[in-house]
């Protein structure tokens, strides 16, 4: 539910809340990480004392609180009031047009800034016991090289939640966002001032995870088998210098005065830290397209928003569910020790590194836009909409509703192409007498001519390229998410057995802190570095970005793609070459409320492993 929630419906709505809410995508980006920071607070505290308390009721805590977030977050739908459309005002060139008045209203909107940011926090609330707690309660219940089976195929499931969101988000932003108002609008889909439903689907996550709250709670504390599984199981925590006595005592733990010194004998262990860090890397930029695979989507290839969102969801959710079982598969099948288990992962991120240069070879140039790519007919300035042609229609930028003209160039508007004339009741509309648009040569007929100068929505894109960057792109997905199951099991492997959950919360608070937080900021801010014209309303404040520099956008992607990747295969490299097998002796213990039960490891079993590697 909290993949749904967060990483679907959140991801793929956060081009409508831009235009909604007239925010830029580096706020956008804050929305996004702010689930993250939640996380990042919570999550030392939630698996240091939900290591030993009850943890499906932590989970029943987790249900309560993610269908609470999911409520806040549509909140700005109910108190924004009606979407204004605006459009008969911009619609054709008028020589004598009304002042518009400097209003600080319009900039207002983006003030639901900070309840979307309370929706995210109270989600990440619920999501820390869940990603934390959850799978240390899989690892306890399953033998060691079922572990990384079981664990790949619950974070394929937790990949099943933004395959719902992407499919359910991507359907609900085809109604009309006021739909619940009974609003009925003449405009379709195509139309850019378009905006759909996008908060139907959090209404729907926050009832359906208050449904979960029971069934957790009636789970017991362990299941039906669990001492019996942790006797069979054999140690193979990383041996340092900075081994912890404290580990002997069954005690500790239990006190809040334990905390410091377990995060101090976590943070020693290098090989630990050295996985954690190769995380944080790859979350950093998985985290940042997905939340802007959509928009390059959409501006690289000229589609809808919808379409744009289906089809990365198409691409982000299947590969990255294929990669967590497939790593998992393979781990267990082969029975891979710790070691091994950290190789393979670096051998899955080699070859994602590989084919995360598809952005170069898949990039598309601009369709030439007047003003912006390309000049009116030899006038006026790039970067500049008003040209001698259009000077006397007062129009205005923060409107935009682009026009395809017959020379083949797309236009800001029908007012800035100069457009006295337009023929409504044609769906899409069509326009004529329009000043700036050059004259082909062709020969075409009076009436023709009369009607088809321009047609309203954007001229449709000439690049062939979505095909081969869809295709490349599931591969490197899937590379990608192969390397996660493995490194989650090589992680609660080198840690001590009671520090598991310790450090799972460990690696996600510095996965948030380094690279889920940072990571849709730095894409924000980067995308927004490659916008070619802004929305500026009639008081001069910059919104959201109207056209974007395809090309630029395109190198700036993977200039971070390849840095973060260089940055996860040395640290996944570094941990291989420091990891030490713990001495053939070593013994395992699984506690609960009232039993202790230790095992030695079998030494035949341990010498197999060891010969393994």
């Amino acid at each position: 539910m909290a993949g749904i929630a967060v990483n679907g419906l959140v991801n793929i709505s956060i081009s409508t809340i831009e235009k909604r809410y007239e925010m830029k995508s580096t706020l956008t980006g804050l929305i996004s990480s702010s689930y993250d920071i939640s996380f990042c607070l919570l999550s030392l505290f939630v698996s240091f004392f939900g290591e030993r308390g009850h943890k499906p009721r932590w989970l029943a805590f987790s249900s309560f609180m993610i269908g609470l977030g999911a409520l806040v977050f549509s909140l700005p739908q109910f108190f924004s009031g009606e979407y204004k459309l605006g459009s008969v005002f911009e619609d054709t060139c008028l020589t004598t047009r009304n002042s518009t008045s400097c209003t600080s209203s319009s900039s207002s909107l983006s003030n639901y800034l900070y309840i979307f940011i309370l929706g995210q926090l109270l989600l990440g609330t619920g999501g820390t016991p869940l990603y934390t707690l959850g799978t240390a309660f899989i690892d306890d219940s399953v033998s060691t090289h079922k572990s990384s089976l079981y664990i790949g195929i619950g974070y394929s499931m937790s990949i099943l939640g933004p395959a719902i969101g992407y499919v359910l988000g991507g359907q609900l932003l085809t109604m009309y966002i006021d739909v619940g108002m009974g609003q009925s609008v003449a405009i379709t889909e195509s139309d850019p001032r378009w905006l759909g439903a996008w908060w139907i689907g959090f209404l729907m996550c926050w009832l359906f995870a208050w449904t979960l709250i029971i069934p957790f709670s009636w789970f017991p504390k362990h299941l039906p088998g669990t001492a019996k599984i942790q006797a069979g199981k054999i140690s193979q925590a990383h041996q340092n210098k900075s081994g912890s006595i404290q580990e002997a005592d069954e005690n500790f733990g239990k006190s809040i005065k334990d905390f410091p010194v377990a995060l101090k004998n976590l943070m020693r262990n290098t090989v630990f830290m050295c996985l954690v860090l190769s995380t944080t890397s790859e979350a950093l930029i998985t985290t940042g397209f997905a939340t802007f695979l959509p928009k390059f989507i959409e501006n690289q290839f000229g589609l809808s928003s919808s379409f744009s969102a289906i089809l990365g969801g198409a691409v982000l959710i299947p590969g990255a569910a294929l990669g967590q079982i497939l790593g998992g598969v393979v781990v267990s099948k082969f029975k891979m020790t710790c070691k091994n288990t950290m190789k393979f992962a670096l051998s899955s991120s080699g070859v994602a590194f590989v084919l995360s240069s598809v952005f170069i070879y898949a990039k598309c140039e601009n369709h030439p836009v007047a003003g912006v790519f390309e000049s009116y007919n030899g006038t006026g300035k790039l970067g500049d909409l008003t040209a001698p042609c259009n000077a006397n229609c007062s129009c205005l930028q923060s409107y935009f509703y682009p026009l395809c003209g017959r020379d083949g160039i797309q236009y800001f508007s029908p007012c800035f192409a100069g457009c006295v004339n337009s023929v409504s009741t044609r769906q899409p509309p069509v326009y004529y007498n329009c000043s700036c648009i050059g004259k082909k040569t062709e020969i075409v007929s009076a009436a023709e001519s009369f009607v088809s100068e321009a047609t309203a929505g954007k001229c449709e894109s000439q690049c062939t390229n979505l095909p081969i960057f869809l295709g490349v792109f599931f591969l490197t997905i899937i590379f990608t998410f192969m390397a996660g199951t493995p490194i989650t099991t090589s992680i609660l492997r080198c840690v001590n057995y009671r520090q598991r959950s310790l450090a799972l919360g460990t690696q996600f608070m510095l996965l948030r802190l380094l690279g889920t937080i940072p990571g849709p900021i730095i894409f924000g801010i980067t995308i927004d570095s490659t916008c070619a014209l802004w929305d500026i309303n009639e008081c001069g404040i910059k919104g959201a970005c109207w056209i974007y520099d395809n090309i630029k956008m395109a190198y700036m992607l993977v200039a971070i793609s390849v840095v973060c990747k260089i940055m996860t295969i040395f640290f996944n490299g570094l941990a291989i070459f420091l990891y030490k097998p713990p001495p053939v002796d070593t013994n395992v213990s699984f506690q609960n409320q009232n039993t202790v039960v230790t095992t030695v490891s079998e030494e035949n079993d341990l010498n197999k492993a060891r010969n393994e590697e």
